[in-house]
């Protein structure tokens, strides 16, 4: 039998995605405090951003406010990427005291633990309890004044090495569906793969932006034959094409030759780009809200670990642990996530249906520190 909780059971809902709009209603929303965190005009900043701790540390102070208790005086932070989570925890750093957790297991190497400034890159999720040790020594507080900052894909559920191939397979379904539905009896699963595994590479980064929204649309139309995918690999290799929006543009100058369905999700996301909104392909992250959902709590409580880790997504033991236990210490604990609010959240519709947040879905909890 597989235990099982939900984010909600030790975040509450201290968490925000994207937008940067707090689940918990009594927090400020990026919207409200923009200025004051120095942004000149309002836009959703991204998670490596100083604006984006700026953003965060106001959250956490508030939440800290609102507990009726003296300011946050320590910061920790848990994640599982050294660019993205290590720059957000060094950025965070500027504020308070910060150690920060970067983790994922790569169990084919000897266990290794390396300190590096203020973070500890480790090649076991169970490595969280040197981290705890470290932190102590440090003359960390784990008090009151300590807030514990989590990051929520690839670290608390679906974690980094050991059951993250189910987020990705998540969203991957999502693009496909989105895909096929807009293609009808045009949509060719193997040409897609073909377009979206090669683009989902880092040396394509630099057009992709690794956007998941920019790649759905691209993908979407090298499909759709409206920038046929010849044309693209060659206009990228010969540095004829170099960003999405040039891409986007040379689409618009082809909408005649749109179906109804490209041209409904061309329209939406020249709309959102417009508006600078970093998830333009929203009707993709819709369905992806689903197909994350669709891949949680969903195999039986006999199945061996490893099949269940390929099957469904599952919540860290090791995070799970240290949050319930520096919690009851009275420590803040507060969740952050990158993924967009419409793959996080339900639309209305889907609420009044009793459909849940992804922070207060209930899955199975997989490792431990003792384990």
């Amino acid at each position: 039998m597989y235990p099982r909780k939900t984010m909600a059971d030790f975040l509450g809902d201290r968490v925000i995605y994207r937008n940067l709009a707090p689940c918990d209603p009594s927090l400020p929303r990026l919207a409200d405090v923009w200025q004051d965190v120095g942004l000149e005009t309002f836009r959703i900043p991204r998670k490596t951003e100083p604006v984006y701790a700026a953003a965060v540390y106001r959250f956490l102070q508030t939440a800290q406010q609102q507990r009726g208790l003296p300011p946050l005086t320590h910061l920790l932070f848990v994640g599982d990427t050294p660019m993205n989570d290590g720059t957000s925890a060094r950025n965070l750093g500027e504020y308070l005291p910060m150690r920060g957790f970067i983790g994922a297991d790569r169990l084919s190497e000897p266990r290794q633990v390396k300190i590096d400034g203020p973070l500890m890159l480790a090649n076991r999720w169970q490595a969280l309890g040197d981290f705890l040790e470290w932190v102590r020594e440090a003359g960390f507080p784990l008090n009151e004044q300590t807030a514990l900052l989590l990051d929520l894909d690839k670290t608390t559920l679906g974690p980094r090495g050991r059951n993250d191939k189910v987020i990705d397979r998540a969203r991957i379904n999502a693009v496909r569906l989105t895909v096929e539905e807009l293609l009808g009896d045009c949509f060719d699963e193997d040409a897609f793969r073909g377009v979206y595994d090669r683009l989902n590479q880092l040396q394509y980064h630099p057009f992709t932006r690794d956007n998941q929204d920019y790649l759905a649309y691209i993908s979407l139309m090298a499909v759709g034959q409206i920038y046929p995918a010849d044309r693209l690999w060659d206009d990228l290799d010969s540095g004829r094409l170099t960003g999405f929006h040039q891409f986007v543009t040379l689409c618009d100058a082809r909408q005649r030759q749109m179906s109804d369905g490209l041209l409904s999700a061309h329209r939406e996301v020249v709309t959102n780009l417009a508006k600078k909104d970093p998830t333009p392909f929203k009707s993709f992250r819709y369905r992806e809200y689903h197909t994350t959902v669709a891949l949680m709590d969903i195999l039986p409580d006999d199945t061996p670990e490893a099949d269940l880790l390929a099957g469904e997504i599952t919540l860290a033991g090791e995070v799970v642990e240290i949050s319930e236990q520096l919690a009851s210490q009275g420590v803040l604990t507060f969740g952050l996530s990158d993924k967009p609010d419409e793959a996080s959240l339900p639309r209305p519709e889907d609420a009044a249906n009793g459909a849940l947040p992804l922070h207060k879905i209930t899955m199975k909890v997989v490792g431990g520190l003792g384990d």
